[in-house]
């Protein structure tokens, strides 16, 4: 196996661990939220697609990098 082949797939395995977690905990509180007071859902909803996409960025940054590697 060459080291860029395991650089690459570094670059991206640990990149997208981050915004996984982080995209899964939004998500969770943002229905939790939903749950204890239902009639907030459209003032939760697009802050939380907002904080989604931030998350997804950092991934695509990192998947950028292992293209570039």
């Amino acid at each position: 196996m060459d080291l860029t082949t395991l650089a690459k797939a570094l670059a991206i395995g640990l990149g997208a661990i981050g915004p996984g977690l982080g995209i899964g905990m939004i998500g969770a509180k943002a229905m939790e939220s939903i749950g204890r007071n239902p009639e907030a859902t459209g003032k939760i909803l697009v802050p939380m697609l907002l904080a989604m996409a931030f998350a997804e960025a950092v991934a695509i940054y990192a998947l950028v990098i292992a293209f570039s590697i």
